[in-house]
């Protein structure tokens, strides 16, 4: 794993400068980062490289995941799309289960520290055992309209944090407690994204068997009906009649989302027997998501609703020409018609893809653009710089402060 002097040649010393700086006056803190799963989601990724960052700016950081039961994800999964604004039918008995597992990890878990991370709702609940600490609720989906019954269900924990963190101003609701706006990101030397010669990326493709002879159009996202993975298909569509192309839908499950193989079969059968559609059921393979983004022509992230979309990050980050929903945190990394294409609909995500596959010089400015705005926003360094921010803020003033 590299370490922080290797981002010098990418975001300059002052910057890591910067970050020893502050993590200096947090020496001695204790920092327990909480969230519901070890493997899939952005989430995942970015408490992968953040805390051992932390750690090697002297940060007494740690990362503990909590314990459900399929019944409990499939109520978390009701959830998450509720606060999406999604209508979900959510009964006393599913917030009895989402109630009882709770308890079950509070006693189970080592909730000591100077500071409690807790990441999305899954874990929400655990701050009835919150002592003389400092606990933040980090809100990564967009709860711009959730379902009223269900936000009403998680204020009765959130007013108990003594901090709450969105990633877009769009996100933020009206709270009594401080709300910061931090942005999620990338790491740019990881093995999803860090340079790949030529000849990786197609023996990438060429092991998923997927011929590089005509344009390749690819969504890498988790099998969810939030991600739309079936409207790609009828992008692809749309676009196959004028443009002879090919589709990658390429993706795996979260071990929090019970849905995702039921998402796939759907994608699959909507997918038929057209041998230019490419679905790949993948492993955690950062190095052949970073091929597969790389080879292809156009990416595209069709989401009826998004959190952030870090694989738009990682796109850019490539200086890949992006097609991306105007939903979410989805405009805070494309500005439309400078660093990707914006769109509303299949036909305006159709419309966006063939003007790219016709124009390839436009295509190629698009992808320049969106790496430097990527540089300039959405690293990792940013966000670390922002999290030790954070912590420090929680010791000094009660004023609302904006990252």
């Amino acid at each position: 794993m590299p370490k922080l002097a290797d981002y010098i040649s990418v975001v300059t010393q002052p910057v890591i400068d910067d970050l020893r700086l502050l993590a200096d006056k947090l020496r001695g803190k204790v920092i327990r980062n909480i969230n519901s799963t070890a493997v899939g989601g952005g989430v995942t990724e970015i408490l992968n490289r953040m805390v051992p960052f932390l750690q090697e700016l002297g940060i007494d950081a740690h990362w503990d995941v909590i314990k459900g039961g399929e019944r409990f994800f499939a109520v978390t999964k009701k959830i998450h799309n509720a606060l999406h604004g999604a209508t979900e039918r959510i009964t006393d008995d599913d917030l009895e289960v989402f109630i009882r597992t709770s308890k079950d990890n509070m006693a189970e878990m080592d909730l000591s520290g100077d500071i409690i991370f807790v990441h999305d709702p899954q874990p929400i609940a655990l701050i009835e055992k919150k002592e003389s600490n400092k606990w933040v609720w980090r809100c990564h989906v967009d709860v711009s309209e959730p379902q009223r019954n269900i936000w009403d269900f998680l204020m009765q924990y959130i007013p108990r944090y003594n901090a709450a963190v969105f990633s877009a101003p769009s996100f933020s609701r009206p709270l009594p407690v401080r709300q910061f706006l931090i942005s999620p990101s990338i790491d740019p030397l990881s093995d999803k994204n860090r340079d790949l010669p030529d000849d990786m990326v197609r023996t990438v493709f060429d092991k998923y068997g997927v011929p590089l002879d005509k344009p390749v159009i690819t969504q890498i996202s988790r099998f969810d009906r939030l991600k739309d993975p079936v409207g790609v298909i009828d992008v692809y569509k749309r676009v196959k009649k004028y443009n002879d192309c090919r589709l990658v839908l390429a993706g795996g499950t979260a071990s929090d989302d019970p849905e995702g193989l039921q998402v796939l079969e759907e994608v699959r059968e909507a997918a038929g027997k057209d041998r230019d559609i490419h679905i790949l059921l993948m492993p955690q393979n950062d190095l052949d998501v970073n091929a597969l983004q790389r080879g292809s022509t156009v990416i595209l992230q069709k989401s009826l609703r998004e959190g952030f979309g870090l694989t738009i990050s990682e796109a850019l980050w490539k200086a890949k020409p992006v097609v991306a929903s105007h939903v979410g945190g989805i405009p805070l990394q494309i500005k439309n018609k400078y660093s990707g294409l914006l769109c509303r609909s299949v036909d305006g995500a159709a419309f966006a893809v063939k003007q790219l596959l016709n124009n390839p010089g436009y295509a190629r400015k698009l992808g320049e653009n969106g790496r430097e705005h990527i540089r300039n926003n959405f690293l990792l360094t940013r966000h670390l710089k922002d999290y030790l921010l954070l912590f420090l803020s929680l010791f000094h003033s009660e004023d609302v402060v904006y990252l």
